[in-house]
């Protein structure tokens, strides 16, 4: 059992990065299935899909590259951890790297990146920066 799954799907990410990988598995739960949603919609992965098993299926995320076979994701960072939750009321929504990287919220109405926040006037608890 994993006592902070959204740090180890971050860590799968930039490990299969850092070793120029295709693909990355990892157990799914809807939480990730969100992120995973987001970061295709931001451009930062190709696809993601969910395979189903006996247990509680696998997702799959297939990475993206520039044509220089460099990764598109340079940073991934968990900022809400298990033991220190972070915060931030809808006036403080995070910049990352003044625009080019995303924060990922869970607010009341769901799990939104950050310009989503704004747009939606809506505050909630960060749980990730990636550029």
């Amino acid at each position: 059992m994993l006592t902070d799954p959204i740090a180890d799907m971050l860590t799968r990410i930039r490990n299969s990065h850092m070793v120029k990988a295709e693909k990355v598995d990892m157990p799914a739960s809807k939480m990730k299935l969100e992120i995973a949603k987001i970061l295709k919609e931001e451009g930062f992965i190709r696809a993601y899909k969910l395979l189903k098993d006996k247990k509680q299926g696998i997702l799959r995320i297939t990475l993206k590259y520039s044509p220089e076979s460099e990764a598109l994701i340079s940073g991934l960072k968990r900022i809400s951890k298990p033991g220190r939750r972070v915060y931030v009321n809808k006036d403080a929504v995070p910049v990352v790297l003044g625009g080019v990287g995303i924060s990922i919220l869970t607010t009341s109405r769901g799990i939104l990146a950050d310009k989503a926040c704004r747009r939606e006037n809506v505050g909630g608890e960060v749980l990730c920066h990636i550029w």
